[in-house]
């Protein structure tokens, strides 16, 4: 009689044991959608697969789903309500139901999740997450607020990438999503200072330019980002460029710069060589202070001044280096990127003195 009555206890354990251990169904449907551009059935999905990737539920099949509402006559679109999705739910024998919305709103993405038990009849857990406006990023979203609302592990990092904004600046942008890169148009004027303002004012017969020493620039910047670790970037900005056709001029120039840029803020400095094609001739200045070339000295002997090399319409052609030191900042209108550039290219017949603004767009 002992032994008949274990052996029922032992039955009786493993039968609730084995019920227990049974995964309760669930059904996923369609979520509302607002200013989204993915459709409420698409976002139904997207949710299931979440919820399938938990091995927490038995989910109900979607085929299945569309094949007993077609069977019940249920509209299935328009269930967004409690009492709609209780009587759907009800029909398709599930245990539980997950429905949610997600939309657009502002700045934000705003994911609702709720969690439904169709025997009680009763919201079992609801979850509303507010997240930074990433549409890219909505699976990651759907996931973060589901595991939060079933008391799982979640990604911490992940969940203030997507929710804090100087998070997602600061790591995000390090993982060469939406990051700062500013490739793209550069416009602007150079002026000239000392000696070359007075050589590009000056008549052509003293070898001036006689122009006016203002002249306007266009050129593009390429970068090379070689090191993007949290709040910073350091670059290589390669700047082709041509100044003076305002004037009826062609001045090449290519400037190879090793900048360091603050991501968050958008501020940033570089310096680097610069290479220009320059006209240039050997000569010297007289007592009275005007420029003559070596090659018309009429004197008798050697030249009693100082040479020099200096810029004048007359000479050759050469290759001039020099060097860039610059500073600018970014700003931000949506997608679309401004950088605004001061530069200086010091030298002993003078500085150069630019101011650059470019524009790009995010992709």
């Amino acid at each position: 009689m002992k032994t008949k009555l274990t052996l029922i206890i032992v039955a009786v354990i493993l039968t609730s044991l084995q019920l227990s251990a049974q995964k309760k169904t669930i059904a996923v449907f369609n979520f509302d959608t607002q200013n989204i551009d993915i459709t409420p059935e698409q976002m139904g999905n997207m949710a299931r697969l979440e919820v399938e990737k938990l091995d927490t539920f038995e989910v109900l099949d979607r085929y299945d789903v569309a094949y007993l509402a077609k069977k019940e006559n249920l509209d299935l679109n328009e269930c967004y309500g409690k009492l709609c999705l209780l009587d759907v739910g009800r029909k398709l024998n599930t245990n539980k139901i997950l429905a949610g919305s997600v939309e657009h709103y502002g700045k934000s993405i705003i994911v609702t999740l709720r969690l439904i038990d169709v025997k009680k009849g009763i919201i079992e857990k609801t979850q509303v997450e507010e997240f930074l406006e990433l549409e890219d990023e909505i699976q990651s979203m759907i996931n973060l607020t589901l595991r939060r609302m079933l008391g799982l592990k979640y990604n911490q990092l992940l969940y203030n990438r997507l929710t804090k904004t100087s998070q997602f600046q600061n790591a995000i942008i390090a993982q060469n999503k939406n990051r700062l890169k500013l490739s793209g148009p550069r416009l602007g004027a150079v002026g000239f200072t000392g000696e070359s303002f007075k050589i590009m004012s000056d008549p052509e017969s003293q070898g001036g330019l006689d122009a006016f020493p203002l002249m306007f620039m266009f050129g593009y910047q390429f970068e090379i980002q070689y090191i993007n670790q949290g709040n910073f970037q350091a670059l290589f900005e390669i700047v082709p460029a041509i100044t003076g056709l305002d004037q009826s001029f062609v001045f090449p120039s290519v400037s190879i710069l090793n900048g360091l840029r603050h991501n968050v803020s958008g501020w940033e400095f570089a310096l680097g060589p610069i290479i220009s094609l320059t006209s240039k001739a050997k000569g010297y200045y007289d007592n009275n202070g005007n420029w003559h070339l070596s090659r018309y000295w009429e004197g008798n002997g050697s030249i009693p001044y100082e040479e020099k090399m200096r810029m004048d319409s007359r000479g050759i052609t050469r290759l001039e280096a020099g060097f860039v030191f610059a500073v600018g900042k970014s700003f931000k209108s949506g997608k679309l990127n401004i950088p605004v550039n001061f530069y200086i290219i010091p030298s002993k017949d003078g500085a150069r003195i630019g101011l650059s603004v470019g524009y790009n767009a995010s992709k």
